[in-house]
């Protein structure tokens, strides 16, 4: 069952963008950050593989998608802002089956930002859940828009990046990078809290020093 619905959402994304182009690229990935579930895992390796037959530029292809994954977040990001996270609960308790976010997936959100802070928005572009949620803990704190804006978009520039160009090498073969990714999961997790916990030490030991 689980594999006939992702069939069949692979099918209308490759659909979407081989028809709409560019256009596509930028509705789906503007979708996924703002909490529709749409994979970028499916949009920006098939745009990829466009790229490695002439159809796209590949660089453009990483523009669009980082600018569409920037926009989506500011709207999760205003709706925490302006509502608030009473709305924002309510919210996911009563549509959040629609969108298949539930409450413990955006208390995950929530303590990710509580704990490793505002550069979380930046690191966890490339974490599962999480890279689409956490607009909306981002917008409920009130966290600067400018750098939420910049920690977002450069982020969504390294993900969308590294998924276009596995796609672009993988050619036809482009929807093989589930499994790696599936792979590799964990690995980036512990990755991305290495570096955040480097970070911290680093920032303590300045301050140590003064």
């Amino acid at each position: 069952m689980l594999g006939q619905l992702i069939s069949s959402v692979t099918n209308i994304i490759i659909s979407i963008i081989s028809s709409t182009g560019y256009l596509g690229v930028f509705g789906l990935m503007t979708a996924e950050s703002a909490l529709i579930p749409i994979p970028s895992e499916v949009t920006m390796p098939f745009a990829g593989y466009l790229a490695s037959i002439g159809r796209f530029n590949i660089f453009f292809v990483i523009i669009v998608g980082a600018s569409a994954n920037l926009f989506g977040s500011i709207l999760a990001y205003w709706l925490g802002f302006w509502g608030g996270e009473a709305v924002v609960r309510k919210l996911i308790k009563d549509y959040g089956k629609y969108l298949l976010m539930s409450e413990s997936e955006y208390d995950k959100s929530e303590l990710w930002f509580r704990k490793y802070g505002q550069r979380i928005t930046f690191f966890s572009r490339v974490l599962p859940i999480v890279r689409t949620f956490i607009s909306l803990p981002a917008g409920v704190s009130r966290m600067n828009f400018w750098k939420f804006a910049f920690f977002t978009f450069f982020g969504s520039l390294i993900w969308s990046g590294l998924l276009a160009y596995v796609g672009f090498i993988l050619g036809k073969n482009w929807n093989a990078i589930h499994g790696y990714y599936q792979k590799f999961e964990f690995v980036i997790i512990g990755a991305i809290i290495i570096a955040v916990v480097y970070y911290i030490l680093h920032k303590l030991q300045k301050l140590h020093r003064k």
